[in-house]
C-alpha cells in the first residue's frame, strides 16, 4: 500500500517546474502544477477548489480528499507533493536571495507529503522546517517523505 501511494505521489512530482519571478510581486509563494482529485484550499475565511496554475500564499491550508494528490512548486523551485487525505498549511515562506532572507515552514497535521528541495535547500538549508503534531524537523537533505497520523 505504501509503495502504491509513493508511486502515485512520484507521478505527480515529475512534471513540475518553477513558479516564476512574477510570483514574488503579489505575495504568491507557490503554484499548483498538478491537481488530481478533490483538493481544497482554506484561505482566510474562504474554501477554494484547487486547480492547476492556482497560486498559494502564506497561511493557505491545503486539504486533500481520499485518493487525491497535488504537486506544488514554490518560488525557489522547492517541490511539495501532497498525498491523499492530507492536511498541510504553509505557515511561512520567504525567498529573497539578494537580501539573504530565507524561511520555509509548513505544518503537516495529517497525511503524507514528499519534499524535494529547491534553491533554498542549497543556499540556506537551516531555514527549512516541517512540523507535525508530534515533531518539528529541520531539513538538511534534498528529498524526503513525511507522514503524520
Amino acid at each position: 500500500m505504501k509503495r502504491l501511494m509513493l508511486a502515485a505521489l512520484l507521478g505527480v512530482v515529475c512534471p513540475l517546474g518553477f513558479a516564476g519571478p512574477e510570483a514574488a510581486n503579489n505575495g504568491q509563494v507557490a503554484t499548483f502544477k498538478n491537481v488530481s482529485g478533490n483538493i481544497d484550499i482554506a484561505r482566510n475565511d474562504a474554501r477554494l477548489d484547487a486547480v492547476s496554475g492556482m497560486p498559494l500564499f502564506v497561511s493557505d491550508r491545503i486539504v486533500s480528499g481520499t485518493g487525491a494528490s497535488a504537486g506544488i512548486v514554490f518560488n525557489d523551485g522547492t517541490q511539495l507533493t501532497v498525498g491523499p487525505s492530507t492536511d498541510i498549511e504553509v505557515r511561512d515562506y520567504t525567498f529573497e536571495p539578494r537580501q539573504s532572507r530565507y524561511d520555509f515552514f509548513v505544518y503537516l497535521a495529517r497525511g503524507a507529503a514528499i519534499y524535494t528541495s529547491g534553491m533554498m535547500g542549497r543556499l540556506a538549508p537551516e531555514a527549512i522546517k516541517v512540523a507535525t503534531p508530534t515533531a518539528t524537523i529541520g531539513i538538511r537533505g534534498t528529498r524526503f517523505i513525511i507522514e503524520a497520523d
